[in-house]
């Protein structure tokens, strides 16, 4: 049994139709692209930043009216002439659903047409399974197919994914069973969850899919080149260049958990950061919040919910001051590093932990940066990222969305960046 309706052609809002095909289409998605980036608009601001015809914009609003994909707002008055009425993205009128299958906790969010969360729900748990995880995918997409009801269903646009590349690293650490590694190393994980749904799935890396949340709809629309930090169980990462994402050869561009902290000794003994056996860490095993947890079950506490605001303040204060100072060294590094390597505008650190937790995290980070030397080489801002704990789920919403609404790919990220416009087609 299906989870979710497939849509149907004879569905006035059906979706399915959505390839681009031939300039209609095309402008009717240059106009929804200016209208998501921008907001509301009247019919002559969607003219000028399209460079379509008044006309022609007039044609494209009044069949996305019918088509239910748009909606005027009320009337502005105060300004001189006639009022003007401004489109507005009709937030019903599609959705899409991320999910994020994370480390220690599943998450998973609806987005309706104009961005805005609509539903989430999530799952945590102590090391993943595929097959209790995947079960309760099934139990998650029941819940939002009964929350939105069988006619709201249809409008579905498709389901983004979003997971690590690669379930079966740091295996040890992560205290995870080998047969557990083993069974997600064999599993296609799209493939697994286009089997549970007639809907078509998207899949990205899990810090890929933060970084387009945050790209899409956070401080990365400012920025055009930049690294994206992700502090979660694993720190990770992904790379904005030009006001485009950049995945690399692999898919794995910014796999910041795995950049060493040191060199290694050539002639056998200790390198510059290498401990005295001579093996070079990681800076996952500084920057992550599992290296929080281990530090904290050293010192005799529990572990304690990284989204908690009192965290830095409580009982646990010392120990979280001594993983800050740790942290910041290792993402200092690492943002000096990938500076000198990509030419960066900015650094946007984000993650799974509360706001007062971060922002203790990017001062110290900010006072280690202070401490490199920046000759030869411009020092990137660093700035706070905006899209928060949901960045993995919301990203992966975000997918589909792109796939049925954008003009071309990448094109609504891409005009997020000041200075860059999508121009339609005069006929």
């Amino acid at each position: 049994m299906s989870l979710f309706p497939a849509p149907s052609d004879a569905t006035p809002n059906a979706l399915s139709g959505s390839n681009q095909v031939g300039v209609r289409e095309f402008n009717e998605r240059i106009l929804l692209h200016a209208i998501r980036v921008h907001g509301s608009l009247p019919k002559a601001e969607l003219a000028r930043l399209t460079r379509l015809s008044t006309q022609a914009v007039s044609v494209i609003v009044e069949r996305l009216l019918e088509e239910g994909m748009v909606q005027r707002l009320a009337a502005r008055r105060g300004a001189v002439g006639q009022p003007s009425r401004p489109i507005a993205l009709r937030p019903d009128a599609a959705y899409a659903l991320g999910v994020a299958i994370g480390r220690r906790r599943l998450d998973v969010l609806l987005l309706d047409f104009g961005g805005a969360p609509r539903w989430r729900g999530g799952v945590d748990y102590a090391s993943p399974r595929v097959e209790a995880v995947f079960a309760a995918i099934g139990a998650q997409l029941g819940r939002v197919h009964a929350f939105l009801g069988e006619a709201d269903a249809r409008r579905i646009a498709g389901v983004g994914l979003a997971a690590p590349l690669s379930f079966g690293g740091w295996r040890e650490q992560l205290q995870m069973a080998a047969q557990d590694a083993d069974a997600w190393a064999r599993t296609d994980l799209r493939q697994r969850l286009q089997d549970m749904t007639p809907l078509p799935v998207s899949f990205a890396k899990d810090t890929a899919a933060a970084g387009m949340a945050e790209l899409a709809t956070g401080r990365g629309r400012g920025l055009r080149t930049y690294l994206y930090v992700f502090v979660d169980t694993l720190v990770g990462g992904s790379l904005v260049i030009d006001g485009q994402p950049h995945g690399g050869l692999h898919g794995n561009a910014g796999a910041l958990a795995s950049l060493p902290l040191g060199l290694h000794g050539a002639s056998g003994g200790p390198g510059l950061g290498a401990g005295a056996d001579g093996r070079v860490g990681q800076l996952l095993e500084a920057a992550s919040l599992l290296a929080l947890e281990g530090m904290l079950l050293d010192a005799g506490l529990a572990a304690f919910d990284c989204m908690d605001e009192r965290l830095p303040g409580g009982p646990a204060a010392e120990v979280v001051r001594r993983w800050i100072a740790r942290a910041a060294d290792a993402l200092a590094y690492a943002a000096c590093s990938a500076a000198c390597l990509l030419d960066l505008e900015g650094v946007v650190v984000d993650g799974a932990l509360g706001r007062t937790l971060l922002h203790e995290l990017l001062q110290a980070t900010q006072a280690a940066l202070e401490r490199y030397g920046w000759q030869g080489v411009a020092r990137p801002r660093l700035h706070a990222g905006e899209a928060g704990a949901d960045a993995k789920a919301t990203g992966a919403a975000w997918l589909p969305l792109h796939a049925h609404f954008a003009p071309a790919h990448g094109l609504f990220l891409k005009a997020a960046v000041p200075g860059a416009r999508a121009v339609g087609k005069n006929t």
